[in-house]
């Protein structure tokens, strides 16, 4: 915990809370995304799909779970509603009958592209309130977070990681 986070009286003060202010960074870039993409175009989620089938071609279900962090039943209800759109195809594996391999298909393309114009207007938009030398350290420093949750989440390396700076084993 930060110094400050606690009030006097014990109560919690969110507007110095990093988690808190994580959730409200991550509501404003939707609303800038939403702004900019309109309502004809993909959605932040579908978006996320769609760039991770791009560098993952093929990819199982279970597998853009892991590389997006959207949960499975929201996943598959996006794969649902993407395949009626012609956005995504869908096949079995020939490794195992049960695991779907996900596709981009040209449809998909298209929407990215456009989509990744209004992703790009609002990523520089939410930067645009921090000071220009600032940015890429922002950015640096969400990286540092990103890969510490996808560490902790392949193999709990976290609670090592913080055990080791405290001089512990873990």
């Amino acid at each position: 915990m930060l110094k400050g986070q606690r009030k006097a009286n014990g109560g919690f003060e969110l507007s110095e809370a990093p988690s808190h202010l994580i959730r409200r960074c991550q509501q404003y870039f939707g609303d800038l995304y939403a702004r900019e993409a309109g309502s004809r175009e993909l959605t932040k989620q579908q978006f996320t799909l769609l760039c991770a089938l791009e560098q993952n071609e093929g990819a199982s279900q279970t597998t853009l779970v892991e590389i997006t962090g959207i949960d499975r039943s929201t996943l598959a209800e996006m794969v649902r509603r993407m395949l009626q759109r012609g956005l995504i195809s869908r096949e079995r594996t020939e490794e195992d009958q049960r695991a779907n391999a996900i596709a981009i298909s040209t449809a998909g393309r298209k929407a990215l592209r456009a989509a990744r114009n209004a992703a790009d207007r609002a990523e520089r938009a939410l930067l645009d309130a921090l000071p220009a030398q600032e940015r890429l350290k922002f950015v640096k420093s969400l990286s540092q977070i990103a890969s510490a949750a996808e560490a902790y989440a392949a193999n709990g390396a976290f609670k090592a990681q913080r055990s080791a700076r405290r001089g512990k084993r873990a």
